[in-house]
């Protein structure tokens, strides 16, 4: 049975993983869900000092504090730049990196530049006093790819501000070898959508130079929330 330590992504929390976990645990697996610094039940905790780096940590100390092997890392959207950074700390300690529509940063990159995301300092100006980007609004009934009416309720009543550092400050990989252990990646086809996000496709195309596999994924960004099964068996043919 695997160790799975899923990471969410910006503005979410540990509670995000709350469909997949019970799936997985019912097949024997073990499944740690941290919250990262400032986020959620953390949001008390949130500062402009709070940064990639402190988030990286974060994981790390749970690998470290829990004594986690064989680990089956994944991450979520933002979490992708997370884990990229986590491995470098602890690779002895991971089977396999999977990423879900998620940032697959190169070298050097920040979370601005590998998501294309450059909206984000525009939104932390007008709405989070230059450092904190607010939780996204609803648009035209979708929230993150959601769409059903509960889902978005139980979202907005657990999504927080997220900091905006963590998006600029570039995640830091071995220049020689970057991707050290296996991974897999799963792209969301978001349909009635525009399709996947030309940032995730572009993450995808790396994967696959990696030699890495690619799923796809016929729902919106939030998989863990619109197709919690589909996102388990995803991360179990991940775990080999």
């Amino acid at each position: 049975m695997a160790v799975f330590v899923l990471v969410h992504g910006a503005w979410h929390g540990g509670w995000c993983w709350d469909r997949v976990r019970p799936l997985l645990e019912s097949e024997g697996h073990q499944v740690v869900t941290p919250t990262l610094t400032g986020l959620a039940e953390r949001a008390d905790e949130l500062t402009r000092e709070v940064n990639l780096s402190t988030h990286v940590q974060d994981v790390v100390d749970v690998i470290l504090s829990e004594d986690l092997t064989d680990v089956v890392l994944a991450g979520h959207s933002y979490g992708g730049q997370v884990i990229s950074g986590v491995v470098r700390h602890v690779q002895d300690r991971i089977r396999h990196v999977a990423y879900l529509d998620a940032v697959l940063p190169t070298y050097g990159e920040n979370g601005m530049i590998a998501g294309q995301a450059f909206w984000l300092k525009e939104a932390a100006d007008q709405g989070g006093d230059g450092w904190r980007i607010p939780v996204p609004e609803p648009i035209d009934g979708r929230l993150m790819g959601v769409t059903s009416p509960d889902d978005i309720r139980w979202m907005l009543a657990n999504l927080t501000d997220h900091p905006l550092a963590t998006f600029e400050e570039p995640v830091l990989l071995d220049p020689q070898n970057p991707y050290p252990v296996p991974g897999s990646y799963a792209i969301c086809m978001r349909p009635g959508e525009d399709g996947p996000s030309p940032g995730n496709v572009r993450n995808a195309r790396r994967a696959q130079e990696l030699g890495w596999p690619v799923s796809e994924i016929a729902t919106g960004h939030d998989l863990m929330v619109s197709e919690p099964q589909q996102t388990a068996d995803f991360l179990v043919r991940a775990a080999g």
